[in-house]
């Protein structure tokens, strides 16, 4: 049961190495500009690979759980999906797990990716555990850890962790099969929350420290993206670097040169290398400068 990118390389291994009965994914929609109707990646792959799939709307619905029963699954497999009901999740026989983006306890909720980068940490991982009545509180199965680089993005780390998803998938399935699991009790007092970000998170606060900024430009790249007001429009903040250039400048202050867009921060200054106007591409620094014709001193708002 999966939706994103993100998920189509564990099926795919979990489908060549044990067989897979059927897919569950969410219904078509319409997406982009043009809002023609679109499969999820899973289901597309599902497609591909000849399995069955379900997209059903509602997963408390009587005849949806009835077609999950009538496959009789010995283990149902949940990455980056949405939250499965107790009748559902109760139909496997051996056991239904999610794949979760941190290393429970820590980072609980539907952005565990996103939120590591942003408060600084410098690993992460992937928890496999067993689903309960309770959000990302099931007994933990296994564990995958890895560094994050000071410079990698929340997109970037989805990217590697990927396949090293799909990899702990399929060990915690054959651990269930072969009965060698002994699941760890999580504990609730090292939980921290991972809440979907909304655009409001995403705003900077220029009174924080460079290094919070840096964070939070790395842990919204590249949705939803970080931003400010510059010009009287939003201005997404794509990249940055922390420099010790000696330049003194306020928070929100910022200072245009030929080649660089500093701004000062609560600790530090920041230097501004892709960014994103309103309505328009996204620009490394240079391109930027290189048709600038306005103010280059200022304060962002």
């Amino acid at each position: 049961m999966g939706t994103p990118d993100f998920a189509v390389p564990s099926l795919k291994l979990l489908h060549e190495q044990l067989g897979v009965k059927a897919v569950v994914s969410v219904p078509d929609k319409p997406a982009g500009r043009g809002r023609k109707i679109q499969s999820s990646p899973v289901s597309i792959c599902a497609n591909e690979l000849n399995i069955p799939l379900f997209t059903p709307t509602r997963l408390k619905d009587p005849d949806f759980v009835s077609q999950i029963a009538s496959l009789q699954p010995d283990i149902i497999i949940v990455i980056a999906f949405r939250i499965l009901p107790r009748e559902v999740y109760s139909l496997a026989k051996l056991g239904a797990f999610n794949i979760h983006g941190s290393l429970l306890p820590k980072y609980r909720g539907a952005a565990p990716i996103q939120w590591a980068i942003i408060n600084g940490e410098t690993h992460t991982g992937l928890t496999s555990f067993l689903l309960n009545d309770t959000v990302d509180t099931g007994n933990i199965i296994d564990r995958y850890l890895c560094d994050i680089p000071n410079d990698m993005t929340a997109g970037e780390l989805f990217e590697a962790l990927k396949i090293p998803a799909a990899n702990l998938a399929l060990s915690t399935c054959k651990a269930l099969i072969n009965h060698s699991v002994i699941p760890q009790v999580q504990n609730d007092s090292d939980a921290t929350p991972a809440p979907k970000l909304f655009r409001d998170d995403c705003r900077i606060i220029w009174t924080k420290s460079c290094s919070e900024i840096h964070n939070l430009v790395r842990g919204t790249n590249p949705k939803p993206g970080a931003w400010t007001i510059f010009n009287n429009a939003s201005l997404k903040i794509l990249k940055t670097q922390c420099i010790s250039k000696d330049v003194e400048l306020g928070s929100g202050q910022y200072l245009i040169t030929n080649d660089s867009f500093l701004v000062g921060t609560g600790y530090g200054v920041v230097s501004l290398l892709k960014i994103q106007e309103e309505g328009k591409p996204a620009l490394a620094i240079s391109d930027f400068l290189r048709g600038y014709r306005h103010a280059r001193e200022g304060h962002f708002t």
